[in-house]
Order: C-alpha cells, then sequence, then structure tokens
C-alpha cells in the first residue's frame, strides 16, 4: 500500500481512487474491479455468470460431475491435481475426500497458483489435507517417488480464464500487452523474442502442427517480413500482422453460399496463431508426451486418471498413449470414446466448447 509522511513522522495510507471508465460497462481489465473481487461483489459476479460469461480473473471448472464420476473419490485416498490453476476441480475433489486422505496440486504459474493456494486456504484446508507445488505436471515422477503413488490423478490441459483474461500476460490479441504467453513468466523466452530467432520454414511448421493454421504461409512471411524491419513486442502489433497478412486472402464461400466476413477470418486466424505460440515456448507437446509416459507408474494399482484436452494435438497424444498402455495391459481400461461437455455447460460457459475428456484405470 502506497504511504506518506506526516509531520509527525508517521507515515498515513495514500488513498488511491479506483480505475473510472467510459460507457455503461467496463472492457478493459483493470476497469472490472467488481468482477475481480468476487467475495465481495457477489451480485455482479451472478450478473456477469447469468449471461454465460466468465469474470475476469476467474475460472469456471469444466466437467466436474463427468470428473468426479471417473475419479470415484473415496475418503483416505491420495490424489494429485496435476494443473491446479484457479482451484475449482481441486475443491471439488477436497469435498469428496472429506477431510481424510492427502490432494496435491501441481501448476508451473508462480503468480497464479499462490492467489489460488490464498483461496483454498480461506476455505480452511490445511497443509494436512492439501498442498501446492510449484512444478510442472511432467514432474509427476519426481512427487509420485517422495509422497507415494496416487490413487486418483486429474490434468487440465487448458489455459485458465485468469491468465487469459489478464493483459499482463500476453496470452491473448484481444486486449493490448506485452507479447509473453509464458505459462511461468520467470523462466525460458516470452513469444516476442521467440519471433526475433524463427525461421521463415520453422515458423510455417510451427502453426500447421500446433494449430492446423490453414494460412499458415501467408502470416509466417507476413510475420518474417515484419520482424526484418521492426520487432514485434505486444499483442496488438501481432494481431495487426495477422490483418495484414489476410487481407488479400481470398474469401471462398461456405456451404450456404455466403461469404463469411473477414474480420471472422482474422479473429480466427489470431486465435489460432496465439495457440500455436503458446504451445511452442511452453514446449507443451514435449511435456504433454512426458507426463503421459510417467502416469502409469505415478498411479497406485487401482489408480484412476482424467484428461481434459482443448485442441486436436492434445487429445492425440493422450488417445494414443492410453491405448498404447491399455494393450500392454498396463491400464486395466481406458476410455473408448471421448466424453463431451453438455449442451448446458457450453451455453454456460462458453470456453467449454471445445474440451474433451479421457481416462484411464490402472492395472491392479
Amino acid at each position: 500500500m502506497m504511504t506518506e509522511e506526516t509531520k509527525s513522522g508517521q507515515e498515513q495510507p495514500v488513498h488511491k481512487r479506483r480505475i473510472h471508465y467510459s460507457g455503461k460497462y467496463p472492457r478493459h481489465f483493470a476497469e472490472k474491479y467488481k468482477e475481480l473481487n468476487p467475495e465481495k461483489y457477489q451480485d455482479e459476479i451472478r450478473h456477469v455468470l447469468a449471461k454465460g460469461n466468465t469474470p475476469a480473473g476467474t475460472h469456471i471448472p469444466i466437467m466436474v460431475k463427468e470428473i468426479l464420476d471417473i475419479l470415484a473419490i473415496k475418503p483416505g485416498e491420495r490424489g494429485f491435481d496435476a494443473t491446479l490453476g484457479y482451484g475449482g476441480h481441486t475443491l471439488a475433489m477436497l469435498a469428496k475426500l472429506q477431510g481424510k486422505g492427502h490432494l496435491y496440486g501441481g501448476d508451473v504459474d508462480p503468480i497464479e497458483s499462490k492467489k489460488t493456494e490464498a483461496r483454498i486456504r480461506a476455505k480452511g484446508y490445511g497443509p494436512d489435507i492439501w498442498e501446492r507445488r510449484q512444478m510442472n505436471f511432467c514432474e509427476i515422477d519426481k512427487l509420485a517417488e517422495e509422497v507415494g503413488p496416487f490413487d486418483f490423478v486429474l490434468a487440465d490441459l487448458g489455459v485458465s480464464s485468469m491468465q487469459i483474461d489478464n493483459p499482463e500476460r500476453g496470452f491473448t490479441y484481444k486486449s493490448d500487452g506485452p507479447l509473453d504467453l509464458r505459462l511461468n513468466p520467470q523462466a525460458g523466452i516470452s513469444a516476442a523474442e521467440r519471433l526475433q530467432q524463427v525461421s521463415l520454414d520453422e515458423l510455417i511448421g510451427m502453426l500447421q502442427e500446433n494449430a492446423d493454421e490453414p494460412y499458415a504461409e501467408e502470416i509466417a512471411r507476413q510475420i518474417i517480413r515484419t520482424e526484418r524491419h521492426r520487432a514485434i513486442r505486444t499483442t496488438r502489433e501481432l494481431y495487426e500482422v495477422i490483418e495484414k497478412a489476410l487481407q488479400k486472402v481470398r474469401l471462398q464461400r461456405d456451404e450456404k453460399d455466403r461469404l463469411p466476413e473477414r474480420r471472422d477470418l482474422i479473429r480466427k486466424s489470431s486465435a489460432r496463431v496465439f495457440q500455436a505460440l503458446r504451445i511452442d515456448i511452453n514446449h507443451e507437446y514435449e511435456v504433454l508426451y512426458e507426463f503421459m509416459e510417467k502416469l502409469p507408474a505415478a498411479l497406485a494399482p487401482g489408480g484412476r486418471a482424467a484428461i481434459l484436452t482443448f485442441h486436436s494435438g492434445e487429445d492425440r497424444i493422450v488417445k494414443k498413449a492410453f491405448k498404447t498402455f491399455y494393450k500392454q495391459g498396463i491400464y486395466e481400461d481406458i476410455a473408448r470414446d471421448v466424453i463431451r461437455p453438455s449442451r448446458e455447460e457450453c451455453y454456460e460457459n462458453s470456453r467449454a466448447h471445445s474440451t474433451k475428456l479421457r481416462w484411464a484405470v490402472r492395472a491392479k
């Protein structure tokens, strides 16, 4: 808190006015002070949720009921929430433990995971039943060696809403901010730095493999062309480069014989480009491969695992690993078909649309 010194030499807190915004509703992250204080402004939160939106700086856990049905958590068991995030799934799993057993929450993000720890502690869960671990979930083997094998494991591979919403993290083209995209901003290089060192062929491959971008070559060429003259440092600058790259793309008629709007084309391609960059700089595929390889050994006999994926690349890795270990007899059962969120959940939470859920059970 800011302070100022009085004549008596004592420091007094300086009143800091909240940010004002123009119009009826706040548009920028910092202006949404009510949404950013869910404990204080419950009516505002209910209003945002009723419209099918996610309050700024929060996250709505996806497919909670389906996950709990799969994991079948019993009091006294040991579990691992491999991607802690906002803690919604963790709280649901802790409730199932009924005060008996232990749950570990891992997350590579040092910023948001500390906030989540404070929220969970405020709910009355102490270190006797729940612990936060600052770690990448591919290090599950080290944790299992330390604490013992797990009866249940959950991995939610999506980027949390509070990371996406905060423009300082650079996860979205919708708000201007530094082009960062790191899940752990204290490690590795930012997306802006990555674009300064990538070759044209490598960038085209990245956009195709990580996001199935149909205009990968056009976008990659424009990015490389721009980088030769000036560095792309912000999310808005990258969006403008993508927009320029797609200005001359000839739009095709869809099955209803209507021309889609160019801005919709730019919006979808921008989302895919940001996804591809995020996957690349965080080494998400490599980390997921490693996690899937180590998962069976970290599960106790009869242990259950549930994994939420959000795009085809992730789902293919999970599906293949589960099938391979099932054929080897390491898993006694796996999901035959992918499980999708209900229509009602997708309506209430627009970020659930692309979710796929798969599960596996360790052989006894």
